[in-house]
């Protein structure tokens, strides 16, 4: 497998306490990385980290090196990384405009003015979100009054207007009911093909179900990373058996 993303030696810190210790992993090119672990092991320290959110906070500080591909983020205008790396969030936060729109807002900012290419894009967005074909017909339609799941995939596709390389998930589900939870897996099982993902979920079952590998991080320490399967059959690590059954977190 090719590598999309490669860590190296990363520890951050949040005013001097140390969130990461000396972190380092690769994310392979198409797969879905699941990162599952207990509160306060840095899964999402770590996501914001990638697409360098954590820039933001002035009490924020890191050692430590990540590329994307060959290209280290750190030496990378943060807005054009961001749109190579796209981030979802827990809690979907449509714009308050139509559904159309939320999916044009990005393209038009980049420059998209040809309408015919446009409705490409959003179409195209929606299809791969797995909404399509639930909003085709009100497109002109208030995003805000959709399902808390529709809004999900509607954020999704919001990402894919602007074709990142890599999506970004931190509990995506968390507030969903399990219809809602089984599309937006759905989805991701489906941009699997086109992008690389890495997923945080405290849903061992959701990482069990849609990820290709599986990291389990402790107290900012990554205890063991491998395929799937063999994390939730066969883990090499008795801590890493002892959260997946439940036994703490």
């Amino acid at each position: 497998m090719v590598d999309k993303i490669r860590v190296e030696n990363l520890s951050c810190f949040y005013s001097g306490k140390q969130v990461l210790k000396d972190l380092s992993l690769t994310v392979e090119k198409n797969e879905i990385l699941s990162i599952i672990g207990p509160s306060n092991s840095g899964k999402t320290s770590f996501l914001r980290t990638l697409n360098r959110m954590n820039d933001m906070n002035v009490a924020f500080s890191r050692k430590g090196d990540i590329f994307l591909d060959n290209d280290n983020i750190f030496d990378m205008n943060p807005e054009k990384l961001r749109t190579r790396i796209g981030m979802l969030f827990a809690m979907p936060i449509p714009l308050p405009m139509s559904i159309y729109d939320n999916i044009a807002y990005a393209p038009r900012v980049l420059g998209l003015k040809n309408k015919k290419n446009m409705d490409e894009v959003v179409e195209q967005s929606l299809r791969d979100a797995s909404l399509w074909d639930e909003v085709k017909d009100r497109l002109d339609s208030s995003a805000i009054k959709m399902s808390g799941g529709q809004q999900q995939r509607l954020c999704i596709a919001r990402i894919l207007a602007i074709e990142p390389e890599v999506i970004l998930f931190d509990e995506p589900c968390s507030g969903l009911d399990p219809i809602s939870t089984a599309k937006v897996e759905e989805a991701m099982l489906k941009l699997k093909e086109k992008y690389t993902i890495v997923l945080v979920t405290n849903n061992v079952k959701q990482a069990s179900r849609v990820g290709t590998r599986t990291a389990f991080f402790l107290m900012g320490e990554l205890i063991e990373i491998d395929k799937t399967r063999n994390i939730f059959l066969n883990p090499k690590n008795k801590t890493t058996e002892d959260y997946i059954t439940g036994r703490f977190g």
